[in-house]
């Protein structure tokens, strides 16, 4: 069997979770392959509501190995944190984590609020987790891996320079507190004593899998439209989040990821600084907020509120050759009377059909809109599409035409079985 990819189409946020959880059944490997713990996902299903920001969403299932990738920066204090609540909720899938993913270390996370707090009114809303210099350090050759914290002597030696040049830059650039050698020592040889089990190679566990004709899901996290290379850069994360980053961030050849499942929320939120064409500003947007409980599952923060963008949209299917998609929180929009789509935008007096990922481009466009009749009345929890009222089913299908890809999935609600399928992505 192939590998799917489960991808978020927008900014992040689209329900990921609960789609990864619902599809794991048909799985044997769910595995992450980008960011670290600045993504939530939140699934909900018979063991409980969970949050998980490195664990793969496929641990409720039993015989599921969820492997955290390469392409992933691991704190090890919250994966230990995560793993311990999951052996308490008695979650039965095992974990794996990659040896050559790398480790978010205690100046990374003290330099990215640093370096946040530096930039005052140009902050671009980073959560503050160190995941930003966790993959400067990765790319400049100096970072830390997973293997190393097997070898906790070893790596003692080599923490010793590192934090004297990192507290360096802490004190004398940003005027901040030094990081503790001794602390972050003390810190490492728990980490060995805990995590030392699941650190392993991956790669042979992907082939093995293949070639028994089982199926791998490969778990994004953010959104499209974050990626560092094709997102609203430099409002963006500091992974990729597109198809590029499954192939890279875990190995996986490209001619075994047969289907590229997209995933979009039925409006559109952003967290942070950004271009946001759609943005439904004021009384109203903070109404929506509050009514979806908008708010980041990792940092709690409010998001930003917008109309469904399907030139943004477009975009993001392009650039990952999505040829399934799912609609989640259709829900959200019952009791809306009217539901905007964006289908262009209007730039410099010139209407355009085409996403601008330059940023200076896309925070001067202007979205133009049609408008749909809301349909003022309860899908939540439905699951089957022949109930849903006909103004719904004419919204899901502007939406499927306007993308030109066949709408699989659309979830009705936060739970695994409030899901509508109107095919399975996975067969």
């Amino acid at each position: 069997m192939p590998a799917y990819a489960v991808i978020g189409g927008q900014w992040g946020d689209e329900g990921k979770g609960k789609i990864i959880d619902y599809l794991a059944r048909k799985a044997s490997v769910v595995a992450r392959y980008s960011g670290g713990n600045n993504a939530g996902h939140t699934v909900i299903n018979d063991q409980g509501k969970f949050a998980f920001h490195l664990v793969p969403c496929g641990i409720a299932w039993e015989n599921v190995m969820n492997v955290i990738g390469n392409g992933v920066v691991v704190d090890p204090n919250i994966l230990i944190d995560e793993i311990t609540k999951i052996k308490k909720a008695n979650l039965p899938g095992k974990i794996l984590i990659s040896n050559k993913s790398h480790v978010v270390m205690p100046y990374h996370i003290e330099l990215d609020q640093l370096e946040e707090r530096s930039r005052g009114n140009t902050s671009i809303g980073t959560t503050g987790r160190g995941i930003g210099p966790a993959y400067v350090d990765k790319v400049a050759r100096s970072g830390i891996r997973m293997d190393e914290l097997l070898y906790p002597l070893k790596l003692q030696e080599k923490l010793s320079e590192i934090i004297e040049v990192k507290n360096n830059i802490i004190q004398k650039i940003y005027n901040g507190n030094p990081v503790s050698l001794e602390n972050t020592v003390n810190s490492i040889f728990r980490w060995n004593n805990f995590l030392s089990p699941y650190i392993d190679e991956i790669n042979h566990l992907f082939e093995k899998t293949l070639n028994q004709d089982k199926n791998i899901i490969l778990e994004g996290a953010q959104g499209s439209l974050l990626d560092i290379d094709h997102g609203t850069y430099p409002y963006v994360t500091s992974s990729n989040s597109t198809i590029g980053g499954a192939i890279t961030g875990l190995g996986i050849p490209p001619k075994k990821i047969t289907r590229n499942i997209g995933i979009y929320k039925a409006y559109c939120t952003r967290v942070g600084s950004g271009a946001f064409p759609t943005e439904i500003k004021g009384k109203i947007g903070e109404k929506i907020r509050q009514q979806a409980g908008e708010f980041g599952t990792t940092t709690g923060r409010g998001r930003r509120i917008g109309w469904f963008d399907s030139v943004a949209a477009k975009f993001s299917s392009n650039i990952n050759g999505f040829n399934s998609i799912v609609i989640t929180r259709l829900d959200t929009l019952d009791s809306w009377k009217e539901i905007k789509i964006c289908t262009k935008y209007e730039l410099d007096g010139k209407i355009i059909e085409n996403f601008p990922v330059d940023h200076e481009k896309l925070s001067q466009c202007k979205p133009i809109y049609e408008t749909l009749e809301g349909w003022n009345s309860s899908t939540f929890g439905i699951s089957e599409y022949s109930k849903l009222p006909l103004k719904a089913k004419k919204y899901l299908s502007f939406i499927e035409k306007k993308l030109n890809i066949p709408i699989n999935l659309i979830s009705t609600g936060p739970k695994r079985e409030e899901i509508i399928a109107i095919k399975d992505p996975i067969p």
